[in-house]
C-alpha cells in the first residue's frame, strides 16, 4: 500500500503528526520524518512538513508514501550470516530490528519471508512473529507439513522463548512471574494493555543487572505469545523498556540515544517438525542493544 488516509481521533488531541503516523502507520518514527521532509504528508489537504506540528481530534492526515520515496525502494538482501540454522524442513534466521515479519500496512516488500526465501531460493513461510524492532531467532517453515506442524506448536505454547531486555528501571519484584491479561487498550490504537477482559497472558522473568543509574537488564521468558507481551508485562511492572516510547519507555538516557526498543529474542527450544528431537536456537546480542547495554549497565551484565 503506498497511500495511508489517517484520522485523528480524542485519544490523538494534542500529538506531534510525526508520532502519530508512526503509530497508527506502523513505521518508525524516523521514516516518518523523512516522510514528512518529503513532501509525503498532507494535513486536512495541505502539504505539511514539519514534524513537530500538533493534532487534533478530527484531522484528516494523508501519507504518500510513494511520493516520499518509500514505494521505490528496494529491500535490502539478507545477510547470510544471519542464517542460523537450515534443512530441508525448516530455516532458523537472527532477525535483524527494523525488519517486518510480515507485509505491513505501508507495504508488502521487504518482510522477512521474503528476505529468506531470495536468500535460500525456495519459499520460508511464517510460523511465528517479532515485532519489527525486535531481533533475535525466528524459525520459518520451508514445507507445508513442517508450516502446519510448527504453526500448531506455537498455538500449543510448547517452544520455550528466551528474551533480553533493557529498561529503564528494574521490574518490582525483581523476579517472578507476572500473569495478566492483555487487550487492545481503548484510549491509544496500535497499544495493547492489561486488562481483565483480555486474552490470557504470562511472562516469567528475572532481573539479570542494574545499572548505577538504575537501568536493568532483564531476562523474560514468554509462557503465551500475545502481542506486545514482553513490552506492556515489563512496562507493568515499573520497567518500560528503553527505546519504547509505546508503552513509557526512554528514547533518551541523558546524551545517550537509545536506537530502537531494546528487546532481542535471544533463544528458542522447540520440536523439530519432522523428527521431533527437541532443538535449541541462539541469536548473538547484536551490535546496538550491547553498546547500550555497556554504557548503561556494563558488559557483565550477560
Amino acid at each position: 500500500m503506498k497511500r495511508l488516509t489517517l484520522a485523528a481521533g480524542p485519544a490523538d488531541d494534542g500529538e506531534r503528526i510525526d508520532r502519530f503516523i508512526a503509530a497508527r502507520g506502523g513505521i518508525s518514527r524516523g521514516e516518518a520524518r523523512r516522510v514528512l521532509e518529503r513532501g509525503g504528508v498532507f494535513l486536512d489537504g495541505k502539504r505539511i512538513k514539519v514534524s513537530g506540528r500538533i493534532l487534533h481530534r478530527g484531522n484528516k492526515v494523508t501519507v504518500n508514501l510513494e511520493e516520499a520515496g518509500r514505494g521505490a525502494d528496494a529491500a535490502p538482501p539478507l545477510d547470510r550470516s544471519r542464517l542460523l540454522f537450515a534443512d530441508d524442513w525448516v530455516a532458523v534466521v537472527d532477525k535483524p530490528a527494523g525488519v517486518p515479519s510480515q507485509p505491513t500496512l505501508t507495504s508488502d516488500r521487504g518482510h522477512l519471508p521474503e528476505l529468506v526465501t531470495a536468500l535460500l531460493g525456495s519459499p520460508a513461510r511464517l510460523v511465528h512473529r517479532l515485532d519489527r524492532e525486535t531481533s533475535g531467532v525466528t524459525i520459518l517453515a520451508r514445507t507445508a507439513d513442517a508450516e502446519r506442524v510448527l504453526a500448531a506448536a506455537f498455538r500449543d505454547g510448547t517452544p520455550e522463548k528466551t528474551y533480553l531486555a533493557l529498561c529503564a528501571r528494574a521490574p518490582t519484584p525483581a523476579e517472578g512471574r507476572i500473569d495478566a491479561p492483555l487487550g487492545k487498550d481503548p484510549l491509544r490504537p496500535g497499544r495493547r494493555a492489561v486488562s481483565p477482559n483480555g486474552d490470557a497472558a504470562a511472562t516469567r522473568y528475572r532481573t539479570l543487572a542494574v545499572g548505577p543509574g538504575g537501568a536493568a537488564l532483564v531476562e523474560a521468558r514468554p509462557e503465551t505469545g500475545r502481542t506486545h507481551q514482553i513490552r506492556v508485562h515489563l512496562a507493568a511492572l515499573g520497567a518500560p523498556l528503553l527505546g519504547d516510547s509505546r508503552y513509557g519507555g526512554p528514547r533518551m538516557v541523558g546524551d545517550l540515544p537509545v536506537p530502537r526498543v531494546m528487546l532481542h529474542a535471544l533463544r528458542l527450544e522447540i520440536d523439530h517438525p519432522a523428527t521431533g528431537a527437541r532443538t535449541a536456537f541462539e541469536a548473538p546480542v547484536p551490535a546496538d542493544l550491547a553498546a547500550v547495554r555497556d554504557a548503561l549497565v556494563g558488559p557483565a551484565g550477560t
